[in-house]
């Protein structure tokens, strides 16, 4: 079991797929972290963006071995890659191709979002997109997309 942390300006008492906003990094869906603090941050940012509620971190535990189990589609991004980049690309402008019930990748940040947006304005290749973002230490998120996916999800 792994647990996983959502940050927040509510408490989320069910999770609510028709919430998640569209045109986020891996899609519209629910996101979570294995890194607590993470989730402070974001739910302390999520609060004064808001301007309302206060910053509340949810807990919820997940079976890793469900990520092989094959009624589960899962990607996963070990790194910052062309196919990463690309793959953000696609979801933030709502384009794209597949879908999946769980996707595993480093979070593109705001130092990632200049990248990208550099790129989509061809003022660098996608290669120099690549290595630019390589050298980033980029924390991980957790994208649960598909009623299917917050079924495996348990509320700590």
């Amino acid at each position: 079991m792994i647990i996983l942390y959502h940050g927040s300006n509510v408490r989320i008492e069910e999770i609510d797929l028709n919430r998640c906003h569209p045109y986020k990094d891996f899609g519209k869906g629910f996101y979570l972290t294995d890194i607590e603090e993470q989730a402070r941050q974001m739910a302390v940012r999520r609060t004064r963006i808001a301007g309302e509620g206060s910053p509340i971190v949810t807990a919820y535990a997940f079976d890793e071995r469900l990520l092989d189990d094959a009624s589960l589609r899962v990607k996963r991004f070990d790194k910052p890659s062309e196919e990463w980049a690309l793959f953000i690309l696609e979801n933030r402008q709502g384009l794209a191709r597949e879908c999946y019930d769980i996707v595993i990748g480093p979070i593109a940040d705001d130092g990632v979002a200049f990248q990208l947006e550099r790129y989509m304005r061809h003022m660098i290749t996608l290669d120099t997109l690549v290595k630019e973002l390589t050298y980033r230490k980029l924390n991980r998120q957790y994208f649960f997309g598909t009623e299917l996916s917050i079924s495996k999800l348990r509320a700590l």
